[in-house]
């Protein structure tokens, strides 16, 4: 009996193998998540804030078509546009063709991630930062169709693609200003935050469309709407209230976007009212004095230059419009000091556009990160409807 009693703790302590079998049990349940293989995916990684690089390369072929438009000028600014009409049309075009394989490449890959991780998609939705970006893809679509060299403006090809691009807009105008307006858990003074102004600038580059096309009254409506929604939010966001506290550090580039929509907003009007007029130079200077006043102001970048992310491309798109808008400003001031403040910013962008895309091209491994800034959903339960 006593070595019978011996036994049965003795298969207590050989039962515990079946002790390994429950921590096996853990590297079971444990292989959903290893079973995140899809999460090293790129297209699990991907997220509509990537549309950055698109908006990039669509402002800079826009900038350079217009800066080799410029050639018949008068003498008094030849000096200066001289040091762009140097280079061959051929460079245009390969910077539109390859920002084009880059908008559809990218476009391809985020049509997958609908497809195969809709719940993913739908988070970046409902998401109050995530959810403005869905605007990028849209605004590098028509910057790059404004730049077409295969068609002009007036052809069926155009109006036929620039109502296909500016749709999406309207529908997200509907779903995200609507819930300004109505949703007590999505009111834009819990919500705003710096990213919210992409949805502005897609309003305003609709506008410009619009009116290139010669609809005039559309322009006027999607302009009004761009310009009411961008007073409201640049008052929300300089009083900072509650909704600016949860802007993650990583994502200060997006403070760019402050001078972005009003450099926006002086292209539209200058494409509706056919000239670059008093409300034009206006939004223009506006525009260049926030610029100023965030280059001004390094140390808030800190955080976010300690390690490259995808979101330093808001330099350059940002700074691609204040580029384009000073292009505008020198052909109808036609002043050296408007000429050297256009080359100043056109040769700054261009700078800083090569330059992110050096930093892209060394820090592959970074380029697209597990976890991300847009990606991190962790307020996503406080902000969901």
């Amino acid at each position: 009996m006593a070595c019978a009693d011996i036994k049965p703790s003795v298969h207590i302590i050989v039962d515990a193998p079946s002790s390994l079998d429950t921590s096996q049990g853990p590297q079971n349940s444990s292989q959903p998540i290893a079973a995140k293989p899809s999460q090293s995916s790129i297209l699990t990684r991907i997220h509509a804030g990537y549309f950055r690089i698109t908006v990039s390369f669509a402002g800079q072929a826009l900038l350079w078509k217009i800066l080799s438009e410029s050639r018949n000028e008068s003498m008094q600014t030849q000096a200066v546009w001289h040091v762009f009409h140097r280079v061959h049309s051929s460079t245009f075009l390969l910077l539109w063709w390859v920002s084009l394989a880059a908008l559809v490449s990218l476009s391809l890959l985020y049509a997958l991630k609908c497809v195969f991780h809709f719940s993913m998609v739908k988070e970046e939705f409902l998401h109050h930062i995530g959810v403005n970006y869905l605007y990028a893809p849209w605004i590098s679509w028509l910057l790059l169709l404004q730049s077409c060299p295969i068609f002009a403006s007036g052809t069926v090809p155009y109006l036929v693609l620039c109502c296909i691009f500016s749709v999406p807009v309207v529908v997200l105008d509907i779903k995200l200003y609507g819930q300004w307006f109505t949703t007590e858990k999505r009111f834009l003074s819990t919500l705003a935050n710096p990213t919210s102004q992409i949805s502005v600038i897609g309003n305003l580059v609709v506008a410009r469309a619009a009116a290139e096309m010669g609809w005039k009254e559309s322009a006027v409506c999607m302009f009004s709407l761009g310009m009411v929604h961008y007073l409201v939010l640049f008052v929300t966001l300089y009083q900072r209230l509650s909704g600016g506290n949860s802007f993650p550090s990583l994502l200060r580039p997006a403070f760019f976007l402050f001078f972005a929509a009003p450099s926006m907003a002086s292209l539209a009007w200058n494409s509706i009212s056919g000239a670059f007029d008093t409300s034009s130079k206006m939004l223009f200077f506006l525009s260049l004095f926030l610029f100023m006043s965030l280059v001004c102001r390094p140390a808030l970048f800190k955080k976010s230059m300690r390690k490259f992310n995808v979101a330093w491309w808001a330099y350059s798109f940002t700074l691609t419009f204040l580029a384009l808008v000073s292009a505008e400003y020198a052909k109808e001031v036609k002043g050296r000091p408007a000429s050297l403040l256009m080359l100043v910013l056109s040769v700054l962008s261009t700078l800083v556009f090569l330059g992110l895309m050096l930093l892209t091209g060394l820090n592959t491994d970074g380029f697209l990160p597990e976890t991300d800034p847009v990606l991190n959903f962790s307020n996503h339960s406080k902000t969901r409807t």
